[in-house]
């Protein structure tokens, strides 16, 4: 569940050799997890290893010797000489006897694999020269490529591809897997990932404390809301979502109906006059209450019930908009600020902030989609090429105080104090008018039953993607709430719970 940066997996390896471990074993049975992969991957034919001068080249040579002692026919092309590898990688490099190929695209051939062992995940700078002709030759063979680590180019802290980067049929990774397997565009670039236990020892993240997550059940089981038998709907929390004016109803209902279906106990649309009679239409189990100003709002929320608002669906980008998120903020509840919340506030964005900051008990979240995201928090969008997505969604929300949610196909929740999780599950097909609407919902009915914010976006975020996936191909926003009684049931059935 833990993913772990380039400088925390180096960590890793090093706290694992001052446990008793030994750097070279901890090589031997990466290579050996290489070679094994490979045998699946390919289990005839020949193979051609291409080796960097590092570690990763280190991990190649040795996953050669392993083949080649079961038979295969490998060779290896190594970036550089052997006499100016070093370390451990200098040790794997001795006991390779096979073939040795020039560092050229010619020296591939069209064997039956290709093992990418050339650079590893801390790769920082532009792939340029030999090694970038060595990628384009191996994207260009059509040959199944298995990467080492992370496919040649990609950045294992952000997914950035540094110029060139090779797309792998299979990765294997290390003890943990790190950012960049989820990141786009890296991610695009691993094929499938598998993680190998090399011997690394689970303490050392005792000692690391990784604040990255792998966005699963798994990780989050200990804060799912379950229902108690003797509960009732007032213990399941009141959501509340304003709604826009008449033509702009549809988005509010979308995500005062998720929050039903995610669990909250009660949901109420505020709804201005000239659109109460629509959504009162439009609504069963959602109720339906007349708020025109933010007087009226405020003396609602006087009522301690109302433990959650959500505040951006169709809502109109508007001074009434600013004064609603400002009122609902004056108080201590979860309040969910996405679409026209977030762009009412573009032009003075530190106001929303300092609102947040000045909230008792804040448990504010923020849902930018990457334009939105530009408008609220222009100094880190102006700096987008330099930071990861990881980097910005943490930045923001330190800054704002709130966790910020930036989606996408490998959405990223941050919570102020750096803990983070990203989600890989969202299909295509998510990208869908509404979608985003449903998911602010969710998001609100998991906080109406008192989740942490921070858990409880995650939550949503994955059953939102989990929702898209079964239902398929041709999903509309509407869809998706109804999925979600099959998602909890099946929840339940892997958490061991009888309800």
């Amino acid at each position: 569940m833990e993913l772990l940066s380039v400088a925390e997996m180096t960590c890793a390896d090093a706290l694992a050799v001052e446990d008793g471990g030994d750097s070279f074993a901890l090589m031997r049975r990466a290579g050996q997890a290489v070679a094994a992969a490979a045998q699946v991957l390919a289990p005839s034919g020949d193979i051609v290893v291409v080796a960097g001068g590092g570690n990763n080249g280190g991990d190649g040579f040795i996953a050669a010797a392993d083949l080649a002692a079961r038979g295969r026919n490998v060779a290896v092309a190594l970036l550089g000489k052997p006499d100016a590898l070093k370390g451990d990688a200098a040790r794997a490099a001795k006991d390779w006897h096979g073939p040795l190929l020039p560092f050229e695209p010619q020296s591939l051939g069209t064997p039956a694999l290709i093992i990418d062992a050339l650079f590893g995940a801390g790769l920082d700078r532009e792939v340029k020269g030999e090694p970038r002709a060595m990628i384009e030759a191996i994207n260009l063979s059509g040959v199944p490529v298995l990467a080492v680590d992370l496919p040649s180019g990609i950045n294992g802290n952000s997914g950035e591809v540094m110029g060139i980067a090779s797309h792998a049929t299979l990765t294997v990774t290390f003890f943990r897997k790190k950012p960049g397997h989820f990141l786009l565009p890296g991610r695009l670039h691993c094929g499938k990932v598998s993680v190998a236990d090399i011997g690394i020892p689970r303490r050392v993240l005792d000692v690391i404390h990784p604040k990255t997550f792998e966005n699963i059940p798994a990780w989050w089981r200990s804060q799912f809301p379950i229902p108690s038998i003797a509960g009732h709907k007032y213990g399941r929390g009141h959501a509340v979502v304003m709604s826009g004016g008449m033509a702009e109803t549809g988005a509010a209902r979308l995500a005062a109906r998720a929050a039903l279906r995610a669990g909250a106990g009660l949901v109420t649309v505020a709804s201005p006059r000239d659109a109460l009679a629509v959504n009162a239409a439009a609504l069963t189990a959602v109720m339906v209450r007349e708020i025109g100003t933010a007087i009226e709002f405020a003396t609602y929320l006087e009522d301690a019930r109302l433990n959650a608002c959500v505040i951006g669906p169709g809502a109109g980008i508007s001074l009434r908009t600013r004064d609603m998120v400002l009122t609902a903020l004056s108080k201590p509840r979860a309040v969910v600020l996405d679409a026209d919340a977030l762009t009412s506030f573009a032009d003075e964005p530190q106001t929303l902030f300092d609102a947040i900051a000045a909230q008792p008990g804040a448990q504010a979240v923020l849902t930018p989609h990457e334009g939105e995201f530009a408008r609220l928090f222009s100094s880190l969008a102006d700096r987008e090429h330099a930071l990861s997505k990881l980097e910005r969604a943490r930045l923001a929300a330190r800054e704002s105080n709130a966790v910020v949610l930036i989606k996408g196909a490998d959405t990223v929740v941050a919570a102020p104090d750096g803990r983070a999780s990203i989600a890989e599950n969202a299909p295509p097909w998510l990208a869908t008018a509404g979608a985003g609407d449903v998911l602010a919902g969710m998001i609100g009915g998991m906080l109406a039953q008192r989740v942490s914010a921070f858990e409880a976006v995650s939550i949503a975020v994955w059953m939102h993607g989990e929702a898209a996936q079964r239902f398929g191909p041709g999903l509309i926003a509407e869809d998706l709430a109804d999925v979600l009684p099959n998602i909890f049931r099946d929840l339940y059935r892997r958490f061991d719970l009888n309800l």
